[in-house]
């Protein structure tokens, strides 16, 4: 497969766009991995990244081994041009990657906002099964999914009422007052969502984080492009910079290939495992090597040279119906080594 930049196009119509850095030699394990495990679509790569559309769920997302970060794409782009003298040109490129397409932005932000939404329901859910007593919201409670202040419904509600009544003062057919009771709380509902929404963006914090190469990097900065990439967002959209504890991390990737603008998905890296106390191989090599020895139910597997056992761990973990002996493996080696001295 050509590793060319391709430019994005319309969103599908069912899925989100991803993508996930993988060390390099690591995008063939990488793009058969998000086929298998996510069912994914439209999978291309370039040095170092893999691009797909999946519909998974955080969850399923998690799962992924062969893969460093996982990012929700916003743009992808060709590279900027680089000029040798004007600045100034270099500035309105960089910006054009937030001015030029605001929708695209806004779409992957609630995507972002739906998968963490999700993800969180998820959790409750799961919490209430295993705590059937500990339930104490009714089925008739209303839960306001923006979360609105209680002063700003009851001062929407207000405001409807006063509306409906001097509507129902010149008009008094019970058939104009059902009707223009339904209106009044469509309006209502749809006041409430506005809110929210207006809520939610302005208390949106976010921060960049750029990563530049090649001819780029050679004229500017990794901070200087993030504080031109910053100053765009907040005149575009409004939200509020916040480099220690934002809600939103941006991250931009800019070199002589392509352009990429992407949303983190997870704070903590996909190759940080939580089971693996002591970092010796890399993770995302030792989980490629097990998986080139194709294992099979009920076989051992066995690393002589186990150093600290992290393809035994990857192996234990991905296929938990092998058998994967670290003392075995370590015995066979000082076997070895022993009948090598020996001789």
């Amino acid at each position: 497969m050509a590793a060319t930049p391709v430019l994005a196009g319309p969103r599908p119509a069912a899925g989100a766009r991803f993508f996930c850095t993988a060390g390099r030699g690591l995008e063939p394990f990488l793009m058969r991995e998000v086929r298998a495990r996510l069912a994914a679509t439209q999978v291309e790569y370039i040095s170092g990244k893999v691009f797909f559309t999946t519909c998974s769920d955080l969850n399923m997302l998690k799962k992924l081994k062969s893969a460093e970060r996982l990012f929700l794409l916003i743009k992808k782009k060709f590279p900027l041009n680089v000029p040798s003298v004007n600045k100034g040109k270099i500035f309105n490129e960089m910006q054009n990657l937030v001015n030029d397409d605001p929708e695209s932005w806004l779409n992957a932000i609630s995507i972002w906002k739906n998968l963490l939404e999700l993800d969180t329901k998820k959790g409750k859910l799961s919490q209430r099964d295993a705590n059937p007593l500990k339930r104490k919201v009714e089925e008739n409670d209303i839960i306001n999914p923006k979360k609105l202040k209680t002063e700003q419904m009851q001062e929407l509600q207000e405001s409807r009422e006063c509306q409906l009544e001097k509507e129902i003062e010149e008009e008094t057919p019970e058939q104009d007052f059902l009707t223009k009771r339904e209106k009044s709380q469509e309006a209502f509902q749809n006041d409430v969502v506005k809110a929210g929404d207006t809520q939610n963006q302005k208390d949106l914090t976010f921060r960049v984080s750029c990563r530049c190469s090649g001819a780029i990097a050679k004229t500017f900065t990794a901070q200087e492009v993030g504080r031109v990439i910053g100053i765009a967002v907040m005149k575009q959209f409004g939200w509020k910079a916040d480099l220690r504890n934002p809600n939103l991390e941006i991250f931009i990737h800019l070199n002589d290939v392509y352009s990429v603008v992407g949303i983190p998905v997870f704070r903590v890296p996909l190759a940080s495992r939580a089971y693996i106390k002591t970092a010796g191989l890399r993770s995302t090599i030792a989980w490629a090597m097990a998986s080139l020895a194709e294992i099979k139910a009920g076989a051992f597997v066995l690393d002589p040279m186990c150093g600290l056992g992290t393809i035994l761990l990857e192996a234990a973990k991905e296929w938990p119906n092998c058998h994967c002996p670290q003392r075995v493996s370590i015995l066979l080696f000082l076997t070895f080594h022993l009948g090598k001295s020996l001789s």
